[in-house]
């Protein structure tokens, strides 16, 4: 069946009278005869809908317009940050970033029986799964970050748009995953916008059933363990996931165990978490693509009930009809073209932060560089920093810059200087409010321009250009209260700025993870086998 008789089909059986849908013909493949048309379709919409949602969720079914109801919408973004969208390429296309979040909520009877923690009851929920999903312009390739729940950032001013509630900028880093409680999914959709500068098109959110009930309806999604593992400590901590070594199917519950665990993987961190989701992310789309049997459409209608239940949309994304339109266009990307990643990050104590090559990471995905490899010579989305600010700039004598020396490097102690002489040039250049700071050295990589808030991008970017430095090295951030030049490792001499070539290798930290990897297997714990 092709896509455009797919589509014709909706309609007419949108139209089919709910008894008669809930009835199984008995006919089909296994019996050596062709399958209902609508059974087909149904079948078909379901597979495409779960590449949307792998790893976090559950999927509406197109031809159910009830199921619209069960669908919660929330505003997409926040935060005031606004960061526009990318310019076409030039077929007119451009890139869709899609944020998943997976809940803990434990606000219902059945996510209570899922998610344990009684004491959790209740509470505020967390986005303790959180992957930004990346379709390239061209429809030919995909890429995922994931961050870890426990990575420490600043958490941006949201405001919830139900009742108003103000949700101050967070005054110190705090775990990603509060962002969820400070007004909604929009929030940690806000949070994500401020990190990277990837402008974000949609977001989904799914709650612990929703799903269990998607891992249903596949039937099984295989994963790999190289031990025994039983995740469970003396303490009772764990998920409660027991396999024995080797590649087994789960769904359902066990599904979900998978998903949830980190005592039992690798060092037991929300590292190995992420790369146990990844797996099972990459398995359910080949799965889905090969062997996927969703035949039995009583069973595919309560499932649809649950996974909607517990689906939660930006309101682009509010009808189980919008949710098969994109996922169409997701479906376009064969598994060798997906990669999995994790952003990098180095351990603060117990917990983690971005390092300089998580900003490499977010870059290749801002300008829709293939994580994979292919096509990397072709020309990159042009990006709003390709067209420049929408904030005008004061005039050059007016905009203070403080300079600084991050020429530091783990080799090399700081150029001595060089934070007075970049200083010196930007006088020259008419910028006679610039100066040093003498105070400390830092260390960076790449000189860059930071700014705090959206009403000095402008002048942050006069600062860039007078230096020849590219747009890409003017990010806002709120490390600084004001226009901020750090003088990186790459310009440790002379007074004209070279830029380094560009790299756009993917960092070896991000621990890519091809999508067609079929021998991909998690590590266990030797303290978790039996």
């Amino acid at each position: 069946m092709t896509q455009n008789s797919v589509q014709e089909a909706v309609p007419a059986a949108e139209a089919e009278d709910e008894a008669a849908l809930g009835e199984g013909s008995g006919e089909g493949p296994g019996d050596g005869r062709r399958a209902p048309r609508k059974h087909r379709v149904l079948r078909w919409s379901a597979m495409v809908l779960a590449v949307l949602i792998v790893g976090t969720a559950g999927a509406g079914y197109v031809y159910y317009r009830h199921l619209n109801a069960n669908i919660e919408q929330q505003e997409l973004n926040l935060g005031d940050q606004k960061i526009p969208e990318p310019t076409p390429n030039a077929a007119g296309q451009t890139p869709l970033n899609i944020l998943l979040i997976g809940s803990d909520a434990r606000d219902s009877k059945e996510n209570q029986e899922l998610g344990g923690a009684r004491e959790t009851f209740g509470s505020t929920p967390l986005a303790d799964v959180q992957m930004l999903v990346h379709l390239s312009a061209d429809r030919s390739n995909m890429s995922v970050v994931s961050m870890p729940r426990d990575t420490l950032l600043e958490i941006p001013k949201c405001t919830d748009p139900d009742d108003g509630t103000v949700y101050p900028a967070s005054n110190r880093r705090v775990m990603t995953n509060q962002s969820l409680g400070h007004g909604g999914p929009g929030c940690t959709v806000a949070t994500w916008q401020e990190l990277t500068g990837i402008h974000i098109d949609h977001f989904l959110m799914v709650d612990f059933a929703g799903v269990v009930a998607m891992a249903d309806a596949i039937g099984g999604v295989p994963v790999c363990v190289d031990a025994n593992i039983h995740s469970r400590d003396s303490q009772g901590h764990g998920s409660g996931l027991k396999l024995e070594k080797g590649t087994h199917p789960v769904k359902g519950e066990q599904a979900l165990q998978w998903l949830r665990t980190r005592y039992g993987f690798e060092d037991g961190s929300d590292l190995a978490r992420a790369k146990a989701q990844h797996m099972y992310m990459n398995s359910m789309v080949r799965e889905l693509r090969e062997n996927a049997t969703l035949g039995n459409p009583n069973k595919l209608r309560r499932l649809a009930e649950k996974a909607t239940e517990a689906l939660t949309v930006d309101p682009g994304l509010d009808s189980v009809k919008k949710l098969y339109d994109l996922s169409t266009e997701l479906r376009k990307v064969e598994p060798e073209r997906i990669t999995m990643t994790t952003m990098p990050n180095r351990y603060v104590g117990a917990r983690v932060e971005p390092t300089e090559d998580a900003e490499q990471l977010f870059r290749l995905v801002r300008e829709d560089i293939p994580l994979d490899g292919g096509d990397t010579k072709k020309k990159a989305t042009p990006t709003q920093e390709d067209q420049g600010p929408d904030d005008p700039a004061a005039e050059d004598a007016e905009i203070p810059v403080l300079v600084r020396n991050g020429t530091r490097t783990d080799t090399l102690g700081a150029a001595p200087g060089r934070a007075g002489t970049v200083a010196e040039l930007l006088v020259e250049e008419g910028f006679t409010k610039a100066v040093a700071d003498r105070s400390a050295s830092l260390s960076e990589k790449t000189t860059v321009v930071r700014y705090p808030s959206a009403d000095l991008e402008g002048d942050a970017a006069a600062v860039a250009e007078a230096l020849g430095l590219a747009p890409g090295a003017v990010r806002r951030s709120t490390d600084v209260s004001g226009v901020t030049l750090v003088v990186g490792a790459d310009w440790r001499e002379g007074t004209t700025y070279k830029a380094p070539e560009e790299n756009n290798e993917v960092p070896e930290t991000a621990e890519a993870l091809n999508g067609a990897d079929e021998k991909a297997c998690m590590k266990v714990d030797p303290g978790f086998t039996w």
